[in-house]
């Protein structure tokens, strides 16, 4: 994917190196799901950065919140920039959307780094490795950039539970709400992510649930048990979180009940 401001700024940027100018770099930062899951490593690229780069979603942005204070505990500044709009309607080009919404975010991210220069960064909920979208856009900006690796909400939902993800030498599945009814036809063991419509409710089958909503924050809730049993225990946590936070982002372990384990 190549825009027209991505194009400039990978320009400006070799203009610049061959001038003997620093060059700008981008640094994307895995920040987990709560100020303290900062690793050391994390911390350190977060302090080199000369300011960090964020979206605003809303106007009571709560993941916004939770960059501010991640800024603040480092004393680094922080630059807002609205979150272009995102096609969500059409379903037949979910694809082609994501690639509009991504290329909208370089064109906005590239003339914040054209504008300002120096060590941008970008502070990724979880793990910038799992279901999200700023390596994609930074790569597509033609600058250097490192990825620093976070806690996941997986890793987090599994600790929160003391369980493992996967059986014995048993392949684990990462996958969404908007796949999750397909991809349950032909795997035993699920992990489901960025479900806002609680597709695990219309499965079919007899399976084990962990879920965990708005993991590591003060309006965290968990539920485990037999699905059909605990669904509206975890409607009701749902509701609660949503409330009690202004947001709900939930995760939640699927395990098919009598799959062997050796099959």
């Amino acid at each position: 994917m190549s825009t027209p401001s991505a194009e400039n700024l990978a320009g400006r940027v070799a203009a610049e190196e061959r001038g003997g100018i620093s060059r700008p770099r981008v640094q994307v930062i895995g920040i987990g799901c709560h100020p303290d899951h900062l690793t050391a490593e994390a911390r350190a690229a977060l302090a080199g950065c000369d300011y960090v780069v964020a979206a605003a979603k809303s106007d009571d942005d709560a993941l916004l919140a939770f960059r501010a204070e991640v800024c603040a505990r480092a004393g680094v500044e922080l630059v807002v920039v609205p979150d272009p709009e995102r096609d969500r309607d059409d379903p037949a080009d979910y694809p082609g959307a994501v690639r509009d919404w991504h290329a909208a975010r370089a064109d906005a991210w590239g003339a914040v780094i054209r504008e300002r220069g120096g060590t941008a960064g970008f502070l990724v909920w979880g793990d910038p490795a799992l279901y999200d979208s700023t390596i994609r856009v930074v790569e597509s900006l033609g600058i250097p950039y490192d990825v620093v690796p976070g806690l996941s909400a997986p890793q987090l939902l599994a600790a929160r539970h003391r369980i493992v993800l996967h059986e014995v030498g048993q392949p684990l599945l990462v996958t969404t709400g908007r796949r999750l009814l397909a991809d349950a036809r032909d795997h035993d063991n699920l992990v489901v992510m960025l479900d806002g419509g609680l597709a695990c409710s219309r499965l079919a089958g007899d399976w084990q649930v962990w879920w965990g909503a708005n993991l590591g924050s003060d309006s965290e809730r968990l539920v485990e048990g037999r699905l059909a049993d605990v669904l509206p225990a975890i409607e009701a946590a749902r509701a609660e979180a949503r409330a009690e936070a202004g947001w709900v982002m939930d995760t939640y372990l699927l395990r098919r009940v009598g799959a062997s384990a050796h099959s």
